[in-house]
């Protein structure tokens, strides 16, 4: 006990080290001040005692805001005030049941108004949930895998290239490790890292062995010590100052405020002469301004900008659901776009990268060719070593070195030292539990490397120097040394099989180096481009003393099979107009044998190569890309040129990838798209969504959501603005005619609560139809309130004014206006909104295409508002509020019939329509 007592104590004295003391201390005090083993990383106990002092390595955002204060801030409304104002009026005047009425009301509003902005924040703060950065950590001697939040100050982190650093760093290793520190300096340029000591420290930017929080990798590798976490880093300062920073509004929120102001202003105007006429009429001047401001807050639309928040947000975490983490509000709008593109015959286009995106990233090697011209395959799928390598054309097993070409071509290729992840001949993946840590290329080759017997072949060489891979030279090299032995040292390199070449000079015969020839040289270039048209991803390896004086081994071919789904996919975004293009750094032959495999382009492909984009004019450019479906050996220079050629030609264009060279394409395209797996840091700090999953398929969910969303929407603004014109126009008619008001001021803000409560909210999470990704497309210029839409809710209004205005001319005594009268017109227009909203739920198909229990949130708040309203009417002390009366069973059934007209009405208008669009269709 005494022991534990003593390490805890040790724990509690750890503390995190400034920047500018770090970097001036050499590894073994750097050790010793945070008290860890550079070899094993911390203990579990030390991670858990250190995290009770320190903290999780993230920031907290403090409410500074209380929820009472929140809640009083509804008060702050002018319409809100207007009415309280009133309230007190009446007590002046000593009308007290007017006055608690009108207060209930308006307790009743700010509660809605207060419980849908609370839903809308919350829902704001899950979306930031959805994406937490991860790291590579050694603790306890393994390498593991872990959320950035669980570091604490002593964890060893491993850096490659896309990362981004998860806390604040003091590098002990470095391989050629460039760090992009723009976030915080401002420069472009990446800066080059060391391990050394410095011995002076200036300001931040000259600390070259301290890598800071929120920056990224841009090349090489490193291996780091942690000396500040959340907000003791220096990262800590900038998030301080980033919670000041308000969230801008989308463009569809900003489209919603400015049709809400046009509306408002509308509204006043009307409200004002009713007013004005009820005043000149004679009418009694408190009970028309109760009724105007009433009315002013029923027909103005405030919860419009809250309605497409919430329901944009929901959309989001419905799409999380699916596996598809949106990370900004924007792209939900844009994903609507992705097939309502201009009328002008651009296309719209998704851009895939092939590896990873359109195939399945479990790469497995099928084939291997060694220099000396002996051929194998391989069987066995996935990241384990089941399998066996058959010697062709006699299907001997091959194991070691039985055969020497071949095992020579395999040892070039594979990992030597498992447990640490610079530790390879030319090959930096770790398998574990049948799944890579690393790239799924290099998982291929140690998987081969398993079923040869080879894996133990760690005990032979040391690495001493490491050439990282990079998308312009396209291979990667490390130069090695044989452990015990006084040798020379020897490189060994592997990549894309015409950069490899270039460096050989000698080829591999049976373990003898013999020059190489331009004739060996046709023959590997034939294997490699047959390997390719099957479908193959092909590598060629080599080795020797120097760069430039390497012996060719030979070529694998290594296949990504396409993902389950993505041909179906690729065939229905065909169907409905989108565009899939491939965009990958293959040669043609792999490129047009995947293409063809997952149906691109229905079978008709074309390509086009890295080389002929280049020689092509800016405006050729833009008109030939469009009918190209696979671009092939492109750099990201390429993807940028394609990207930005598309969008001249006015399409809307989604890029996915999921690698570094990815990211500058996928920051250019409307919408870029990360993959969450395989995908690097940098590709998801780039792309503005994230497939969970890494699978092509789910963005089809994705685009469905997207124009879900966008119909859901315009279902809402269907329905709020119908019921805001009925309302206006009912009482504007009553007091031009010179007629009782027909609805009183509690009765109007009950209609509110039901035009900005449930009923409507629930329109906003109607489940996506199926067949939204095939509806046709619309011009981007579209406004939400089309032509059409516009019609549908001026019917929907005529139909509920005159319905509403029969039943009051009806129930009306010569004797003048009683309790049945405005009970009978209030219990009407409410019937009439709920049918409304029933009809709503869809512009396009009947009630009983998209189901009566589909959307079960809908039918509990209809239920809800038709209880309420019979609340409203039966229970005595509503009804003194209200100033309402008992109806019976015959009064209730003659209004619901009443009502369904506007039901019947719209669904009869959407028959009339669906067999207006079939006759052109069968003409043609």
């Amino acid at each position: 006990e005494e022991c534990e007592l003593k390490i805890v104590e040790q724990e509690k004295e750890v503390t995190v080290l400034p920047p500018k003391d770090a970097c001036k201390c050499h590894k073994e005090d750097l050790a010793k001040a945070l008290k860890v083993d550079l070899q094993t990383g911390l203990s579990e106990f030390s991670v858990l005692q250190r995290r009770l002092k320190h903290g999780w390595n993230e920031f907290s955002v403090e409410n500074t805001e209380p929820i009472w204060k929140k809640y009083l801030d509804q008060f702050k409304n002018p319409l809100i005030l207007l009415l309280l104002a009133s309230a007190l009026v009446s007590v002046i005047t000593k009308e007290f049941e007017d006055a608690a009425s009108i207060a209930m009301a308006v307790l009743i509003v700010v509660t809605v108004a207060f419980i849908q902005e609370y839903r809308s924040e919350k829902s704001l703060e899950e979306l930031n949930k959805l994406v937490p950065p991860e790291c590579h950590c050694l603790r306890e001697g393994k390498l593991q895998h872990l959320l950035a939040r669980e570091l604490v100050p002593g964890d060893i982190i491993y850096l490659s290239v896309g990362d981004r650093v998860p806390a604040d760093l003091r590098l002990i290793e470095v391989t050629d490790l460039l760090v992009d520190e723009s976030s915080f300096t401002g420069e472009a340029e990446p800066c080059n890292k060391t391990d050394g000591v410095l011995l002076e420290a200036g300001d931040i930017t000259t600390l070259s062995n301290v890598v800071f929080m929120g920056t990224l990798v841009r090349y090489g590798k490193g291996k780091g010590v942690v000396i500040g976490t959340g907000e003791n880093s220096q990262f800590g300062e900038v998030f301080k100052m980033m919670q000041a920073e308000e969230t801008p509004k989308t463009p569809l929120q900003k489209s919603m405020d400015r049709l809400g102001k046009q509306l408002t202003l509308f509204s006043f105007g009307i409200i004002g002469l009713i007013m004005l006429l009820g005043w000149l009429q004679g009418k009694h001047l408190l009970s028309m301004f109760t009724i105007g401001v009433s009315l002013a807050v029923a027909a103005i639309p405030e919860g419009l900008p809250i309605v497409v928040t919430v329901t944009l947000v929901l959309g989001i975490l419905r799409m999380a659901k699916k596996r598809v983490i949106v990370k900004k509000l924007p792209i939900v709008e844009t994903l609507v776009l992705i097939k309502n593109f201009p009328a002008s015959g651009c296309c719209n286009v998704i851009c895939s990268d092939k590896t990873g995106t359109l195939t399945a990233n479990e790469m497995t090697v099928t084939r291997l060719v060694t220099s000396d011209g002996f051929q194998a395959e391989v069987s066995g799928v996935g990241y384990n070593g089941e399998g066996n390598v058959y010697l062709l054309p006699s299907k001997e097993i091959l194991k070691e070195f039985s055969n020497v070409s071949v095992g020579k071509l395999v040892e070039a290729s594979i990992n030597y030292k498992p447990d640490c992840p610079a530790g390879c001949v030319v090959n930096n993946a770790i398998i574990r539990k049948n799944s890579v840590m690393g790239q799924p290329t290099e998982g291929a080759l140690i998987a081969l490397a398993m079923k040869m017997e080879l894996a133990d072949i760690k005990d032979i060489y040391v690495r001493k120097k490491e050439i990282p891979f990079s998308s312009e030279q396209k291979w990667m090299a490390v130069k090695c040394a044989l452990k015990n032995e006084d040798q020379e040292d020897i490189y060994f390199m592997k990549g894309a099989f015409e950069e490899v070449i270039r460096y050989c000079t000698l080829y591999n015969s049976g373990g003898i180096s013999l020059s190489l020839t331009p004739q060996q040289k046709a023959f590997y270039q034939q294997e490699e481009k047959q390997m390719g048209s099957s479908g193959l991803r092909v590598l060629a390896l080599a080795s020797g003393p120097e760069l430039g004086k390497l012996t060719f081994l030979g070529l694998v071919g290594i296949i990504d099979p396409p993902r389950a789904g993505v041909r179906e996919a690729v065939q229905v975004l065909f169907e409905s107009g989108v565009s899939v293009k491939m965009i990958t750094g293959d040669a043609l032959e792999t490129a047009v044998a995947i293409g063809q495999n997952i149906g691109l382009c229905n079978g008709k492909l074309k390509a086009m190569s890295g080389e002929e984009l280049d020689q092509l004019a800016e405006a050729e450019l833009s008109s030939t890309v469009k009918n190209v479906s696979i671009f092939f050996r492109t750099s990201p220079k390429h993807k940028l040129k394609i990207i930005k050629a598309l969008q001249r030609a006015g399409a809307v264009v989604a890029m996915t990838g999921d690698g570094v060279n990815d990211a500058v394409a996928l920051k250019s395209a409307d919408i870029g798209i990360a993959m969450g797996q395989a995908g690097t840091d940098v590709s998801k700090e780039a792309a503005n969504m994230i497939l969970v999953d890494d699978d092509f398929s789910t963005v089809m969910n994705a685009i469905e959501e997207g124009k879900g969303i966008f119909y859901n929407i315009k279902n809402f603004v269907r329905f709020q603005l119908s019921t805001s014109i009925s309302a206006l126009s009912l009482i504007t008619l009553s007091t031009v005619l010179n007629l009782p008001n027909p609805l009183n001021a509690m009765q109007i803000l009950w209609i509110n609560i039901i035009m900005d409560g449930p009923p409507a909210q629930s329109l906003g999470v109607e489940p996506v139809d199926r067949d939204t990704i095939k509806q046709p497309p619309r011009r981007i210029t579209d406004s939400i309130l089309s032509k059409s839409l516009i019609l549908k809710i001026f019917m929907s209004a005529i139909i509920i004014i005159s319905g509403t205005l029969f039943v009051f001319w009806k129930e009306n005594p010569k004797s003048g206006i009683t309790p049945r009268t405005t009970t009978m017109t209030f219990t009407c227009f409410v019937f009439f909104d709920l049918f409304n909203a029933l009809t709503c739920r869809s512009q396009t198909k009947l009630i009983f295409e998209i189901g009566f229990f589909r959307n079960r949130m809908f039918l509990y708040s209809v239920l809800g508002s038709f209880l309420g309203q019979l609340a409203v009417i039966y229970v005595p002390p509503l009804q003194k509020i209200f100033q309402t009366e008992n109806l019976g069973v015959l009064d209730l059934l003659f209004l619901t019939g009443l009502a369904s007209s506007v039901f019947i009405v719209s669904e009869f208008v959407k028959l009339c329509e669906k067999r207006c669009c079939r006759r052109p269709k069968h003409t043609k």
